[in-house]
């Protein structure tokens, strides 16, 4: 049974994000925060799940307020009918047909880091979609809980790419 579930994993290894902004783990450079005028990053995805047709991401932060007594994730950018085989460049644009939803400054943009008070973690979630873009439909530009919700039942996979910052 073994050898059966590993050969399984190995014909459809999880599927990876990441930036050639900063390491998985390691600080979000300046110019992709608040201090830095907010330039989206550059990401990447690959090795998405068979029978993937598009992808979401969710940037959100869990140690808002305060990384020592957090209280809330705040949630930087919600994107949707992302494209499988498309990637976003530094400092955008995104990808043709891509939507964006509201984050929690209420706008429909990237909004980079901007902790007001010690090092918070910042997780870039991509979602792999069993859905072609254009499915998901929502009346209003959606939250990242609201996609959430529209998302159950359709996702194929997660990717998670990490990334830290204080203020300066």
């Amino acid at each position: 049974m073994l050898p059966l579930l590993l050969s399984a994993a190995l014909a459809n290894p999880p599927a990876a994000l990441s930036t050639s902004a900063f390491a998985d783990g390691g600080p979000i450079p300046k110019p992709y925060t608040c201090q830095g005028g907010d330039r989206v990053p550059p990401l990447t995805w690959s090795g998405l799940p068979t029978g993937a047709k598009s992808v979401a991401l969710i940037i959100e932060d869990p140690d808002a307020p305060d990384p020592a007594k957090p209280q809330r994730v705040w949630v930087h950018w919600v994107l949707y009918d992302l494209p499988v085989d498309a990637g976003i460049p530094d400092g955008g644009p995104l990808p043709s047909g891509a939507q964006a939803g509201q984050n929690d400054w209420k706008k429909q943009t990237y909004g980079g880091p901007c902790p007001p008070i010690g090092r918070h973690r910042y997780f870039h979630r991509l979602f792999a979609l069993d859905v072609p873009p254009g499915t998901l439909k929502f009346a209003a530009p959606p939250t990242a809980a609201e996609l959430r919700v529209a998302m159950g039942g359709h996702v194929l996979g997660e990717a998670t790419l990490l990334g830290t910052y204080q203020k300066e």
